[in-house]
């Protein structure tokens, strides 16, 4: 039976949407980028650089959501684990982005409430089928995120090795979150929910590379 959350604990994920949305991140480790030269760029390069990481601090954002909302209905406490690992690189993950964003003179994405309202609630509700169900979520996911990251190294400016050193590491620890996923067993998404996470995704990405 899923047990529900305490008044205390209900407050505590209240302060984590507050500080994913309305706080500076901060990271652990050092940014990937820290030691690398920042090259000049035309300003059509930084804004398309820009919009690209804002794209990928709008998933991060995202991703806070979803693994807040998982763990928050996660049964197993290996599982509750898995997550809330996951949520904690991605919120360093969400420092070295905006951080990146700053520099290049952009902003975060207007629609991030709506992005992480949605996401929330498509956590919860992963929660609530079962464990299995939602390490396959977070597989398929971080699954998804990972290809997505793989295109950014194609689309950024080539002297952009700053940006690329972020999305570079980015890309290592979700490929980890995938297979640690698939570990702990995590069950393959049927085929319709793995096309409606990707059409979600298009979307997502689309109108916040421009908002």
């Amino acid at each position: 039976m899923l047990k529900l959350p305490s008044l205390d604990r209900l407050i505590s994920e209240f302060d984590t949407v507050l500080r994913t949305l309305a706080a500076s991140a901060q990271s652990v480790r050092p940014h990937p980028d820290a030691a690398v030269a920042d090259i000049e760029m035309s300003t059509a390069q930084k804004q398309h650089a820009a919009g690209l990481m804002r794209v990928n601090h709008c998933g991060e954002v995202c991703a806070q959501a979803l693994y807040q909302g998982q763990a928050l209905t996660a049964r197993d406490p290996a599982t509750r684990d898995a997550l809330r690992e996951a949520a904690h690189e991605e919120v360093e993950h969400l420092a070295w982005t905006e951080a990146r964003i700053t520099d290049l003179g952009g902003h975060k994405s207007l629609l991030n409430p709506l992005w992480y309202a949605g996401s929330l609630a498509i956590g919860v509700t992963a929660g609530v089928i079962g464990d299995k169900w939602n390490l396959g979520f977070l597989a398929e996911t971080e699954r998804q995120v990972a290809a997505h990251l793989q295109s950014h190294l194609r689309e950024l400016p080539e002297q952009d090795a700053k940006s690329r050193a972020i999305v570079a590491q980015m890309h290592i620890d979700e490929t980890h979150h995938a297979e640690k996923a698939e570990e702990l067993g995590a069950a393959p998404l049927p085929f319709p929910i793995v096309k409606a996470m990707k059409i979600s995704s298009i979307v997502m990405t689309s109108l916040s590379y421009r908002l």
